[in-house]
């Protein structure tokens, strides 16, 4: 049986990223900050555990219970918008959203990676277009976009560092999505953006380590 790690269940893409893979007969593990979450996530069949990904200790207690695990396809999901206010940033609204969408990366990536590479598996992140410089039209949202640039240069590190070992890893732009995050009027419900990904990340060869790409599999620039 292959096994999804999902890293950021909760809701969104990474509740319907349990539900999929479940549906299609993976086993999932899958992390969620608050128990009632890890409660819903064990009714769906997935193996739950609570995780902060800005917790160093949770981290650190996650990767020793997913030491002797085999991962085919390993998720992480956990991010944060910040403030959409056009100003400058506040301290504590730089370090929330640097911390989760980055430095949490470049804690959990490590850990994650050589699971993967050890089955010749699959790491994606949730980046986002808006983190493309040669896309980039607009300075709105500085903050995000300067985190999931980040993001993919912390990507694109640990495709070099774990490629040769044997992990294909990926990020993602998961389309304008109907979450939390994209609101209701959005292009895209979840169900469709996440099969997308999923049909994508199934579909791709070694090769393509390193690469940031579209929900639908399409190439984005840097």
């Amino acid at each position: 049986m292959s096994t999804a790690l999902i890293l950021g269940a909760s809701r969104g893409i990474g509740h319907e990223l349990v539900r999929q893979y479940r549906a299609d007969g993976w086993r999932v593990i899958a992390t969620a900050r608050k128990q009632s979450d890890c409660d819903a996530l064990k009714e769906m069949g997935a193996e739950a555990h609570l995780l902060d990904v800005n917790d160093t200790a949770g981290i650190a207690a996650m990767g020793w219970k997913l030491d002797d695990e085999r991962i085919d396809a390993a998720w992480l999901v956990a991010g944060v918008y910040g403030p959409r206010h056009a100003g400058f940033p506040t301290d504590v609204e730089f370090d929330e959203v640097m911390h989760t969408n980055v430095l949490s990366a470049m804690r959990l990536l490590p850990v994650v990676a050589p699971l993967v590479a050890a089955v010749r598996g699959k790491v994606a992140v949730i980046s986002s277009r808006m983190g493309s410089i040669g896309e980039r039209t607009s300075a709105s949202g500085s903050l995000y976009r300067a985190s999931k640039a980040a993001l993919n240069s912390v990507l694109k590190d640990t495709a070099l560092t774990y490629g040769g070992a044997g992990a294909t890893c990926v990020a993602f732009h998961p389309g304008w999505v109907q979450t939390d995050m994209g609101g209701s009027g959005a292009d895209l419900v979840v169900a469709d953006s996440v099969r997308g990904m999923r049909t994508a990340l199934a579909g791709i060869k070694p090769e393509a380590n390193g690469s940031f790409l579209n929900y639908d599999g399409t190439s984005l620039p840097w």
